[in-house]
């Protein structure tokens, strides 16, 4: 089997990939700009969405192609040209259509509406200007749009050079560990080093290799973090948010109370956590618990799995659920859509990219332990979730919203947990091994998210004040959390503070990890109702994977059956932390 994406089945080569470029370039920018002042008459209105929605399509496959050939190696300088040149043609795109949202805005929604119901073959653009109605209020007018249309070059800047700086030009170092050996540490294997090290030392100088690259470039890091705030702070003021969290929440119509209710119950319930690493550190004799303490497994186990073991695990996981379920997820892992092993240049993590209309691929960096059968599992859950909504929804309403992407992933993690668990032939280290896996993904999925999160909103809170942010700030706010959040002294730990450095979210997609806590809720309930055995659960379940991008995400995930809109929704995650720790507690007493 091929362990290499396919990108052909996007581009057959590069010149049909700069051909559509330049088609995209040269016609569909230029006659959208073409339009302005025209939108006033049906025929003109027409012509605007024909050339959007063609646009959209091209340009989304565009950049899917590009960033995907890009993260295969980024040291490959023709490649990043080519992703580099698809984020100026996001640019120019946005500069040329500018003038759309006030013009529409001038017909009113009455005539809008209308519209659609004339002319039902642009009805995939209803939700679009539902939303823009909605929003109208921060929409400026067209010449002020357009102005500030040129600035976005700039405000993607940091995620630019945040890249460049830790992936480009990232330089993994070699050390020397207690008994001799000596081995190269990099962002791909440094957890597997940590959980495999034979004692605290080696865990310690593997740790503080790895977060030594953030400590030596601090200062480029934190001038990078600022720039990401600040030019989300000239976003709000531009268009007249109250705060940057309204900013990150208004157009999607996610209550502040969701946000604020998650952190609220995530850092005052956080007893169970604080209990958790007690036990670990009771239980692995250390004087001191240290944050890379939580990759050392509390019992040991050499059981490794191939690709294919890990394929075939999750299938079998699955194999209660419907028939066209499980095709999906055949489908999503065939030959050319996954790309498996780590190479030197690629991405380190783990994602799923898709496009309108185009079959998703997943990345991958599998080293065969029981975490890579997990993310298998994870990745193939956001594929599933991609085919579901390219198949109930037209184009313009396939591209589901970060709040609802980690619900289907997560789903199928409980899922394959609760199969490995009850699958009898578990020995009592399996079982140490498992409740410590789902203890984990609630600590680093809910509660470390979470925290992350909590920290975007105190430093964007900062930054609404006018105080001046640099990579102290940056690391004393972290260092407060996480003795909120872990009780944990970071401070008492050489480089850890800059942790902040270490998440790429925070540069590239600001205020999205607090929705892996809220997706995580959300999958959680929802696969409780199916195990339980709720009627119609699953059927429900589906039929929100089915949505897509047809409305808001709150409102999809209550077709599932949950309401995340509701502090109980949280208190149930933190009260299922209690009750597992509580049960391995007494395992490891036994």
């Amino acid at each position: 089997m091929n362990m290499k994406w396919d990108l052909t089945r996007i581009y057959k080569d590069e010149e049909a990939f700069l051909k559509d470029l330049d088609d995209a370039k040269n016609r569909i920018i230029p006659a959208l700009a073409s339009l302005e002042g025209k939108l006033g008459t049906e025929e003109g209105f027409k012509q605007y969405l024909d050339l959007q929605r063609e646009a959209d399509i091209q340009i989304s496959k565009l950049a899917m192609f590009s960033h995907m050939r890009s993260d295969l190696d980024k040291r490959d300088v023709a490649n990043a040209s080519d992703d580099a040149k698809i984020h100026l043609l996001f640019n120019e795109y946005a500069s040329a259509v500018s003038y759309a949202d006030p013009e529409v805005l001038k017909l009113g929604k009455e005539y809008v509406d209308e519209f659609f119901k004339k002319n039902p073959d642009y009805k995939d653009f209803d939700f679009e200007y539902d939303k823009l109605f909605r929003g109208q209020k921060f929409v400026l007018p067209a010449d002020q749009e357009k102005l500030t249309s040129y600035f976005g070059p700039l405000q993607s800047a940091g995620a630019s050079l945040y890249s460049q700086l830790s992936v480009g030009d990232y330089a993994p170092k070699k050390v020397t560990l207690k008994d001799g050996s000596e081995v190269e540490v990099n962002q791909a294997n440094w957890t597997t080093l940590v959980t495999n090290a034979k004692c605290e030392e080696d865990k310690q100088t593997i740790f503080e290799s790895l977060y030594s690259w953030y400590d030596e470039h601090k200062n480029v890091y934190g001038e990078i973090y600022n720039a990401t705030v600040q030019s989300q702070i000239a976003e709000m003021k531009a268009r007249g948010y109250s705060s940057i969290l309204e900013e990150h929440l208004y157009r999607n119509n996610i209550p502040e109370a969701v946000f604020h209710n998650l952190i609220e119950v995530a850092s005052t319930h956080a007893a169970p956590l604080h209990k958790y690493l007690e036990i670990r550190r009771k239980y692995l004799g250390l004087e001191k618990y240290r944050t890379y303490d939580r990759f050392t497994q509390l019992v040991k186990s050499d059981k490794t799995y191939t690709y294919e073991e890990a394929r075939e695990l999750f299938f079998k996981s699955i194999e209660k659920f419907p028939e066209d379920f499980q095709n999906k997820a055949h489908d999503v892992s065939s030959e050319g859509y996954v790309d498996v092993y780590h190479q030197p240049g690629k991405r380190t993590g783990a994602y799923s990219s898709g496009g309108e209309n185009i079959h998703p691929y997943i990345l991958l960096n599998f080293n065969g332990e029981l975490d890579d059968v997990f993310t298998l599992a994870h990745e193939s859950g956001h594929s599933v979730h991609t085919l579901y909504s390219m198949e109930a929804q037209p184009v313009m309403k396939q591209n589901y919203t970060i709040f609802v992407a980690e619900i289907a992933s997560t789903f199928n993690e409980h899922n394959l947990l609760d199969y490995l668990m009850e699958s009898g032939t578990l020995s009592k280290n399996d079982k140490i091994a498992l409740l410590q896996k789902s203890i984990d993904e609630i600590m680093s999925t809910f509660y470390r998210q979470t925290l992350f999160g909590h920290y975007e909103y105190e430093i964007a809170k900062m930054a609404e004040e006018g105080k001046p942010l640099n990579y102290q700030v940056f690391c004393d706010k972290m260092i407060e959390l996480y003795k909120t959040y872990y009780g944990i002294d970071i401070s008492e730990e050489k480089v850890k503070p800059f942790v902040w450095a270490y998440i790429p979210h925070l540069f590239y997609t600001p205020f999205y990890v607090y929705q892996y806590a809220t997706s995580f809720t959300a999958s959680m309930l929802i696969y409780e109702n199916v195990k339980k055995g709720k009627e119609h659960a699953f059927e429900n379940y589906i039929e929100m994977l089915k949505t897509g991008g047809s409305t808001y995400p709150i409102d999809e995930v209550k077709i599932a059956g949950v309401d995340l809109t509701k502090k109980e929704a949280f208190l149930a995650v933190t009260d299922r932390m209690e009750q597992l720790v509580n049960e391995l507690e007494k395992l490891l007493n036994e």
